[in-house]
């Protein structure tokens, strides 16, 4: 099997290059006609959440709708630790961030406790946890603390 990068399936989504588009469809009509498949890694999706959003300003639920069409189509294969259909369902019933959802839903599923952030909107997510900040009780125990003097 190979793997499709983020540019093909941004094209095939977008149809904002013609021929582009046309060489993705082909390839896609091809694989299909040979019951063959394409690998699509949670890299590339993360990356094309952030492409579809940030540069063609995708609203969410056409982001949502797009990664639906894509986990549809049988030519397309998303790896395994790839929780995409968990994402979908996340975002349909959450408004966290779609990136935030994937990254978090990747740690719970290597079974890792939870996910620490500095994002204070992510943190009120069951998947992550806010990183708490704590005051050194006084300054000689941030001294040692600093040149590694204390235990």
């Amino acid at each position: 099997m190979k793997a499709l990068d983020t540019n093909a399936l941004v094209r095939f989504l977008v149809a904002d290059h013609p021929g582009m588009k046309a060489k993705t469809d082909r390839l896609l009509d091809e694989a299909a006609a040979n019951r063959e498949s394409f690998g699509i890694t949670g890299y590339v999706l993360l990356e094309m959440l952030w492409v579809l959003k940030a540069v063609y300003k995708f609203s969410r639920e056409d982001i949502l709708d797009a990664v639906d069409k894509l986990t549809a189509m049988p030519v397309l294969t998303f790896e395994p630790s790839c929780p995409v259909h968990e994402l979908v369902a996340m975002a349909r019933n959450s408004n966290f961030d779609l990136a935030d959802i994937l990254i978090g839903l990747a740690a719970r599923q290597q079974n890792w406790e939870t996910t620490l952030t500095l994002d204070k909107k992510a943190a009120q997510s069951e998947l992550f946890e806010e990183i708490q900040s704590h005051a050194p009780r006084n300054e000689d125990e941030e001294n040692k603390r600093k040149v590694g003097g204390g235990r």
